[in-house]
């Protein structure tokens, strides 16, 4: 079997790009090669910044002969149907075989189609993966028409064999296929000939390549390391840097430069993003003092003089970009200093639209700097310093370095409040209250960060459901997921009781009026949820739609599922429609947190339709403890002894049109088991009660799995449905006492099984 080695060769390549286009030239050769026929053992790809590579390993010599029978019309059939399948076939009638069917005599059509060499596949294939090639951003040069991220120079394809290698003959708008690669551009630009995978990547070697992306990037970190080590220093990590250098150099050398004496006094992070962005540069960092006072540079060739001219034009650069940075840094740290502090940027901020429905940066700052001092003791933060941090924590997007580096928003922001003389809680705030970003982002847990950070998010989901702009499908454009995990992870990573309902109630209560105007009209969009969730039928919801608003904030959960909960509705408006849909939607983000915990979707399902379930720590609680139990012995063959007197009771109370709800009475016992039955539903209950006033779930859920033995024997001894009327009603009752006992801590019946 052969070995096949393809080559595409040209000028440099995005870094970006590299990775994901060996992905592609490996998928669409590979994928190519098997629908004609050519299966193989093994395939790996590579990528430099001049080449994309691809080897594959024990390809079939040609594709296999395919023999197909078709079937056609019947011997006297009109002669138009027999040449339409004469001419589909490719055969003659003198080819066709006759065979007898229970409807007649049919022909058929034993059509061969003959195994085709390797060469002529390959060749096609690739072809058609040059000229189709997926670029993110392609262009053409010269007079012809292909297409490439840069110009292609050369295409190198080989097929290898024990007898010896072949090339492919093949050609792609005058570009012919050869066994012909060059080296390095500098160190080794004469052309060489290949006549195998090995032989091509031990040439490269020698003419200064390293093939393998992975190499080169551990090449690269291991001599940065070893050379700030040595000068008692450490390189600060980050994997995506390394990876774009990789791809920026096919020799990597490492060299180590001095950072001015002048700009070492600006903050690391400065230094770090100025020195990143713009020049592609790692930090080098002092351990003892956590200050950058080097940086690491990857020339792309040796040289004479071992780097020293390369290092003088970096560091010349470097010093002029570093300037502009100090210039910001210095200039800002005025404003931040002066006697109107950062108010003169956040007062700019009311000429920067936020959303053209939603108001100005400034608009929004006040709305959240209110919702967080609401929100300040629910998480025990001080209210006037968590209506501060609100206040100035988006003051630095007006700054000139945030202006010039946007992702040390936030960070910057502690630089000039702390600078400005704001309290330590107020300062960090700033940075932490856009966190979390994403999944694996740290959470805030100073409670002045968490307050700020809860009302940011908040107020951006309430603002965009209430002028409807919510996700759809896969189409997120204001990031409302992540801003709604953030909300989840918030709360359960601080572990805060809160009432999520009644805290969105509040954020919606600071928009404007005239952003809810069109709401009214889209109420019927929620009353099924509304109906769900206060358990009422949708017409009665229907039938008592708004009439008026209350914007006080009084309002809340434990208010709504009062006795008369349309009452209630009816106080706060569509403010409550959009609170209850707003809700569902942070259910869903919370099935997705839990399921990557491994919890089932119907755990979860069997929690959310309990009441509160806006107190997604106790919501948490709950499912945690129902998942603990259902991985029991105990706790499975409950749920199925449940269900089981669920169904039997559902059965009874629906023929007989009335509800076994009380009464059971250990009197009318007449087995061992139904004593035994009654002593364990009195024991449960007896624990349950007060597990689940103190919201000790783990505990509910235990003692509600330990009546698996007395649920067990019941069934197994005693029928329910007895001849007496009187033993039935009571045993009836007492399957009610199990119903009622288990649903006290889940919803049992919305469990699979």
């Amino acid at each position: 079997m052969p070995d096949l080695l393809i080559e595409l060769f040209s000028e440099e390549i995005p870094a970006r790009m590299q990775t994901r286009a060996a992905e592609d030239l490996k998928s669409r050769v590979t994928n190519g090669l098997v629908e004609a026929g050519l299966t193989y053992a093994g395939a790996a790809a590579f990528s430099t910044p001049r080449r994309l590579t691809l080897a594959i390993q024990g390809l079939l010599d040609k594709s296999p002969t395919l023999r197909e029978e078709r079937k056609g019309p019947r011997v006297d059939a009109p002669e138009k149907a027999i040449e339409g399948f004469l001419r589909g076939a490719g055969l003659t009638r003198d080819q066709l075989i006759e065979r007898d069917e229970k409807k007649g005599r049919v022909f058929y059509a034993l059509i061969e189609k003959p195994g085709r060499p390797a060469a002529e596949i390959i060749a096609e294939v690739l072809e058609d993966t040059i000229r189709n090639f997926p670029w993110p951003k392609s262009m053409r040069w010269g007079a012809g028409s292909l297409r490439w991220v840069r110009p292609l120079h050369r295409i190198l394809c080989v097929m290898t064999t024990e007898a010896g290698s072949e090339i492919v003959a093949m050609d792609v708008d005058g570009i012919t296929a050869s066994n012909v690669t060059e080296g390095h551009r500098f160190m080794a630009p004469a052309p060489f000939a290949v006549h195998s995978f090995e032989d091509y990547a031990a040439k490269l070697k020698r003419a200064h390549v390293i093939l393998s992306a992975e190499e080169r990037a551990e090449a690269i970190w291991h001599d940065a390391t070893n050379m700030a080590f040595a000068s008692g220093l450490e390189v600060v990590q980050d994997k995506g840097l390394l990876a774009e250098v990789a791809g920026l150099v096919e020799c990597p050398v490492v060299l180590m430069g001095q950072i001015g004496a002048a700009f070492l006094d600006l903050p690391p992070e400065v230094l770090q993003t100025s020195m990143k962005e713009h020049q592609k540069f790692f930090s080098v960092k002092n351990p003892k003092t956590g200050r950058i006072e080097r940086f690491i540079t990857v020339a792309n060739r040796e040289t004479a003089d071992h780097g020293a001219t390369i290092l003088a034009g970096n560091q010349k650069v470097l010093s002029a970009r570093l300037s502009d940075a100090k210039f910001f840094w210095e200039n800002d740290l005025r404003v931040a200093k002066s006697e109107a502090g950062l108010s003169v940027w956040t007062d700019q901020l009311s000429n920067v639209t936020f959303h053209n429905k939603l108001g100005s940066q400034k608009d929004r700052i006040e709305r959240i700097a209110a919702l967080a001092r609401e929100l300040a003791p629910m998480v025990g933060a001080d209210a006037d310093h968590a209506e501060q941090a609100a206040r100035v924590a988006k003051a630095d997007l007006q700054s000139q370095m945030v202006g010039e580096f946007p992702e040390l928003q936030g960070l910057m922001g502690r630089y000039y409040a702390a600078a400005a003389g704001l309290p330590s809680d107020v300062a960090a705030a700033c940075q932490e209250h856009y966190s979390p970003l994403g999944p694996s982002d740290d959470v805030p847990t100073a409670p002045v960060s968490v307050a700020v950070a809860l009302a940011d998010k908040l107020d951006t989901l309430t603002g965009f459901w209430a002028i409807d702009e919510k996700p759809t499908g896969s189409k997120d454009p204001f990031a409302l997921r992540r801003a709604a995990l953030g909300v989840v992870r918030l709360i359960l990573n601080n572990d805060l009781k809160v009432s999520l309902l009644e805290t969105v109630w509040r954020a919606f209560s600071d928009l404007p009026d005239a952003l809810l105007e069109t709401t009214l009209e889209k109420i019927a969009d929620f009353e099924d949820q509304v109906a769900n969730y206060l358990d009422m039928d949708v017409n009665e919801v229907f039938d008592a739609r708004l009439s008026r608003e209350d914007k006080s904030g009084e309002l809340t959960l434990t208010n709504a599922m009062a006795e008369n909960p349309l009452s209630q509705l009816i106080e706060i408006g569509p403010r409550a429609l959009l609170g209850f849909d707003l809700l569902n939607f942070f259910h869903d983000r919370l099935k997705v947190y839990l399921r990557d915990e491994g919890i089932r979707h119907d755990v979860i399902d069997a929690c959310l339709a309990m009441p509160g379930n806006d107190n997604l720590s106790l919501l948490v609680a709950r499912a945690r403890a129902l998942s603990d139990t259902l991985k029991t012995e105990d706790g499975t063959n409950l749920v199925q002894g449940f269900k089981r007197a669920n169904n039997i009771l559902s059965q009874a109370e629906e023929k007989d049109g009335v509800e076994y709800s009380f009464g059971a009475d250990p009197k009318y016992a007449s087995d061992p088991a139904e004593h035994a039955l009654f002593d364990a539903l009195d024991l449960a209950e007896a624990k349950i009660t007060p597990a689940m006033t103190s919201e000790d779930f783990a505990t509910a859920m235990q003692a509600m799995a330990a009546m698996r033995p007395a649920v067990d024997a019941f069934f197994d001894a005693v029928q329910v449905n007895a001849d007496s009327d009187v033993l039935r009603r009571n045993r009836l009752n007492l399957l009610s006492r199990i119903r009622t006992i288990c649903l006290q801590v889940a919803d049992l019946t919305k469990l699979d099984g």
